[in-house]
């Protein structure tokens, strides 16, 4: 019989070499049990008799089809935690309130497919086609007012399914008078529909009462090392160092020129402008961006030679590549 491992005093080296199956945890007994009471609460509240039942898994993720919560397995745990913020420089669910507006968005997919409510016309009237594929990315309109906002990233624009979560969540929260607070907005109608349907099917027994809980960290063999090293590779894009080596590459590291940072944020309107009106993005997205090289110019120190004009055709060539390559592949990279 193995001997449980205490992932409290082992070094870190160690635990990087545990399989995710070998990982002694579970929801008992920690925080994530509150959490998980205090949704099966909020249910309970609006009448609704199905309690999903929640696990360990490798990310946050309700199955499709499936009614059941996958919580992500580095939240059973602080020494986890802190080794997901080292590695992914947050853990996501971390605090109770983030964990709560995670586990009511789950909790909504969760609620769609035990009743199988994708399946009613008035749904995919108001949401869209449930069959609608998924994509790796996708993109959203920050300023619509056609969708709830609750988690980050405008997520209720990914596709119909997460359009409902999005919406169930905002409609369970205690904290939200979503009444007023949607009021002339599009997406007020997808709430009352959602008040409308959780009535008719709030004190029945749920279509599908039991899921497969795919991805549990009890049946994953991966070693923490592996895991993290494709995590962080899926994710690179979003690290400060992302653009590093190529910002390296078009300006100096140990010259006496001007600052780059500089440089850039004094043609920054230009540059938006040109790289907007030649690849037809929107100049949130060019911008956010931009800012995005200006702060690592600025960290990085870099410098840029004596003549400006080179400097600027440089990053914005640079910058309409990476659009280019979210444009056809939404991401700034090619994988």
């Amino acid at each position: 019989m193995r001997k449980e491992v205490d992932l409290s005093q082992i070094s870190e080296e160690e635990l990087l070499e545990l399989r995710l199956c070998d990982l002694p945890l579970k929801i008992e007994g920690t925080w994530l049990e509150d959490c998980v009471n205090q949704l099966y609460q909020e249910l309970e509240r609006k009448g609704i008799k199905f309690k999903p039942p929640c696990y360990l898994a490798d990310e946050w993720l309700t199955p499709d089809n499936e009614p059941v919560i996958g919580i992500a397995f580095f939240l059973a745990h602080p020494r986890l935690i802190r080794l997901e913020k080292k590695m992914m420089l947050e853990a996501e669910g971390e605090t109770k309130p983030w964990c709560m507006r995670l586990l009511r968005h789950e909790s909504g997919h969760a609620l769609n497919y035990a009743y199988k409510l994708y399946r009613k016309k008035k749904w995919q009237k108001i949401f869209g086609k449930f069959s609608k594929e998924y994509t790796d990315t996708y993109r959203f309109r920050p300023y619509s007012r056609n969708f709830v906002r609750h988690l980050e990233d405008y997520y209720a624009q990914y596709h119909p399914d997460e359009d409902f979560a999005e919406t169930f969540a905002v409609w369970l929260s205690p904290a939200i008078d979503w009444r007023s607070q949607y009021k002339g907005w599009g997406a007020l109608k997808k709430l009352e529909y959602v008040d409308e349907v959780i009535s008719q099917i709030k004190d029945k027994e749920p279509l599908v009462k039991r899921g497969k809980k795919y991805w549990s960290i009890g049946r994953l063999k991966i070693k923490l090392k592996n895991y993290y090293r494709r995590k962080r590779k899926s994710w690179a894009e979003y690290f400060p160092d992302f653009h590093d080596a190529n910002l390296k590459r078009i300006f100096l590291t140990d010259s006496q020129g001007q600052p780059a940072f500089e440089i850039i944020k004094k043609y920054k309107k230009e540059i938006l402008n040109n790289v907007s009106m030649w690849t037809g993005e929107k100049k949130y997205i060019a911008g956010e961006l931009l800012d995005n090289l200006i702060e690592r110019t600025k960290a990085l120190k870099l410098k840029a030679s004596a003549d400006e004009t080179i400097a600027i055709l440089k990053i914005s060539t640079y910058i309409t590549t990476l659009i280019m390559n979210y444009r056809y592949t939404g991401k700034f990279q090619k994988q």
